[in-house]
C-alpha cells in the first residue's frame, strides 16, 4: 500500500489527510479498526522510543503515548507484588514484554487513558490480555501472535486499531513538514543513545551504578520522543514521571517531579486499601486515587462524593503523611532534554528521590548547578546532547 487515507487530520475540519510515502510503500499494515492522524503520530513516535529502548537495553519495550508524547515508558522487568496491586494486574501471568507495558502504563494511569500503546516486540497473549481491560486508543508492534490477535479484535466490539509495522523499515535520513505552507527540512535525529554519553561524570561523586546507567538510558531515550521542553523521572526501568511541552525547565522538573510523586504514593498502604466498590471501573478507580492524594481530597469528602466509589468512607491522607512517604524514594533518575540554568531544578530534583542525573550542559551556571548536586551527594553526567524534539 502507498497510501492511507485518513477520516481527517487533527481536527474534524482538517480534510483530506492520508499518509503517504514518494514512491515507496507504507511500512504499517492495519488489522484492526481504522486509526487516525493523531493515532498515527503516537503510534510511529511511540514505536521508535521502544525500537531504540529495545535496542540500547536489550530487553522487551512498551511505551503509553498520548498526544504525541509519551505518558509513561518501560522496558520489560518484572513487576513485584506491590505493583502489581498498583496496576491491577494481579492474578495476571505477564511475559517480559507485558510486564513493559503495564509498567509503562502504569507510570501515570491517569494520563494513560485513551492511550496508544507501542510494543518492541511481536504482541504475545499476556500483552494482549493485560491491554484488554484498558481504554485504549490502539496498539503498534512488529508482529501479532494469532492468539494476541484474536483478543485485541474483541475490543471496542471489533474496533481497535491494531498497526503492524515492518522492524526492517528504514527512513529516508532527511525528514521534512510543512508549516503554513512552507516546507522545513532536517536530518533525522540518528543520535544513538547509550552508556557512552554518561562518561563525563562532573559531580564530585561519581559513583554511577550499572541499574542508574540503565535508568538514565531509558530516560534520555523517553526525551528524545517527547515534545520539548522535557524532563524524565526513572526508576527501575520505568519513567515514572514525564514533563512534557513546558516553556520553562524549572516547570518541567516540577511537573514531572509531582507526577514521579503520584506514582510513589500509589503504592503507600493507605492507597492499597481503599475501600473500591466492586462495581467500580479501572478509569474510576484511577481518578479516585488521583483525588486522595490531592490537596483536594478533604473537600470532596465533606461533599459526600466518596459514596460513588467507595464502600465506606476513606480516612484523609494528609499532607505531612504524603510528604513523609514521598520522601523516603531513593535512588530515582532524572534525565533533561536541554541544560538546567539554574540550580532550582536540583532542589526540586531532589525532594522527588533524585540520586542520578544526565543533562547536557552548557549553561553559563553550571558550577551553580554542579554545586547544588555535590550538596546533596548526586552524581551528575554532562552528555554534551541536546534531544529537543518538535
Amino acid at each position: 500500500m502507498k497510501e492511507l487515507e485518513l477520516k481527517y487530520g487533527c481536527n474534524p475540519n482538517q480534510k483530506p489527510s492520508r499518509i503517504f510515502i514518494d514512491n515507496a510503500q507504507l511500512p504499517v499494515t492495519v488489522l484492526g479498526g481504522k486509526p487516525g492522524f493523531i493515532n498515527f503520530l503516537d503510534a510511529l513516535n511511540g514505536y521508535q522510543l521502544v525500537k531504540e529502548l529495545r535496542e540500547a537495553t536489550g530487553l522487551p519495550a512498551a511505551t503509553s503515548f498520548k498526544h504525541v508524547s509519551p505518558a509513561g515508558a518501560a522496558v520489560g522487568l518484572p513487576l513485584s507484588s506491590t505493583e502489581k496491586q498498583m496496576y491491577f494486574t494481579e492474578g495476571l501471568t505477564l511475559s517480559p514484554l507485558a510486564c513493559a507495558y503495564v509498567r509503562a502504563r502504569g507510570a501515570d494511569r491517569v494520563c494513560s487513558y485513551g492511550d496508544w500503546a507501542a510494543l518492541s516486540d511481536i504482541c504475545d497473549e499476556e500483552t494482549a490480555l493485560a491491554l484488554l481491560p484498558e481504554v485504549s486508543d490502539g496498539v503498534i508492534a512488529p508482529g501479532y501472535t494469532a492468539k494476541a490477535l484474536e483478543i485485541l479484535r474483541t475490543k471496542r466490539k471489533g474496533g481497535y486499531n491494531i498497526v503492524q509495522i515492518d522492524p526492517d523499515f528504514a527512513p529516508k535520513h532527511i525528514e521534512s513538514k510543512d508549516v503554513y505552507g512552507i516546507t522545513f527540512e532536517q536530518g533525522r535525529n540518528e543520535l544513538k543513545i547509550d552508556a557512552t554519553l554518561l562518561q563525563n561524570i562532573v559531580t564530585e561523586n561519581k559513583d554511577l551504578p550499572e541499574a542508574a546507567k540503565r535508568d538514565l538510558i531509558v530516560a534520555l531515550i523517553t526525551l528524545k520522543y517527547t515534545q520539548s521542553n522535557s524532563v524524565a523521572y526513572v526508576k527501575n526501568g520505568q519513567a515514572i514521571g514525564v514533563g512534557a511541552g513546558q516553556q520553562s525547565r524549572i516547570h518541567c522538573t516540577r511537573l514531572a517531579g509531582t507526577k514521579a510523586d503520584n506514582w510513589s504514593l500509589r503504592s503507600a498502604p493507605k492507597v492499597l486499601e481503599l475501600p473500591f466498590r466492586a462495581d467500580a471501573s479501572r478509569p474510576e478507580k484511577d481518578n479516585a486515587i488521583d483525588l486522595y492524594i490531592s490537596d483536594d481530597y478533604n473537600d470532596v469528602l465533606q461533599d459526600g462524593m466518596w459514596q460513588e466509589v467507595f464502600t465506606v468512607k476513606p480516612p484523609v491522607f494528609t499532607r505531612e503523611e504524603r510528604q513523609r512517604w514521598v520522601s523516603a524514594a531513593t535512588e530515582i533518575s532524572l534525565g533533561s532534554d536541554a541544560f538546567f540554568p539554574f540550580g532550582d531544578n536540583i532542589e526540586r530534583a531532589k525532594r522527588s528521590g533524585v540520586k542520578y542525573i544526565a543533562q547536557p550542559g552548557g549553561s553559563i551556571r553550571d558550577d551553580n548547578v554542579i554545586s547544588a548536586c555535590d550538596k546533596y551527594g548526586m552524581v551528575m553526567a554532562f552528555t554534551k546532547v541536546r534531544l529537543f524534539h518538535h
